[in-house]
């Protein structure tokens, strides 16, 4: 029993990157500038050709018969047709990345060497930022640190710890009352008029 492709994006993909360097940067010319067809390699009444077709007419002269399954095999074609938008964006960005992997290089290090260089290059700008820049001297608000004094004081926080968010909005809400009624007692407090003698 023949077992069926799991994922017909994936052969593609490793077709692609089957193909010679110059016949996939041929291709990727020759997708961008002309009408792709799938099913076939030329289509005369729509004026269409294959991507290796494609390829072929832009220099790349390379004959790989498993490109033109899994090309078929992914657009599932039944007869020759013009290739959907989807169909041909899928093919350019598979071969984008292939080039750009080429780009890289076997030799382009693994996950570890690129995190230690992150790793160094943050630390050189750090040690840069500190030798460019100033000391900050904190500015004295006045104020003081009252933890271990208020430590030991029963209710000195504004608000008890609670343990359940329904508590907390309840404790919260009782908190904002109590402000708003201060609040209130002051504006009354600055409007009563003061007797005159």
């Amino acid at each position: 029993m023949r077992r069926r492709d799991r994922d017909p994006t994936q052969r593609l993909r490793l077709a692609v990157e089957a193909l010679p360097r110059a016949t996939r940067e041929a291709m990727l010319r020759g997708v961008e500038a002309n009408p792709i067809i799938v099913g076939a390699y030329v289509d005369r009444a729509s004026g269409g050709i294959c991507p290796m077709l494609a390829a072929h007419r832009n220099g790349g002269r390379t004959s790989l018969a498993s490109f033109a399954r899994a090309w078929d095999r992914y657009t599932g074609v039944k007869g020759p047709r013009l290739a959907t938008r989807r169909e041909v964006r899928t093919l350019v960005a598979i071969l984008h990345s292939s080039l750009a992997d080429d780009l890289a290089g076997p030799d382009s290090g693994s996950i570890a060497e690129a995190a230690a260089q992150i790793r160094g290059e943050r630390a050189e700008f750090a040690a840069r930022q500190e030798a460019t820049t100033e000391p900050t001297v904190k500015a004295d608000t006045g104020e003081r640190n009252r933890t271990g004094e208020l430590r030991t004081r029963l209710r000195w926080a504004w608000m008890r710890p609670a343990k359940r968010y329904d508590e907390f909005k309840d404790l919260v809400a009782a908190a904002e009352e109590q402000l708003s009624e201060s609040r209130a007692d002051e504006i009354l407090s600055e409007r009563e008029p003061t007797p005159s003698r």
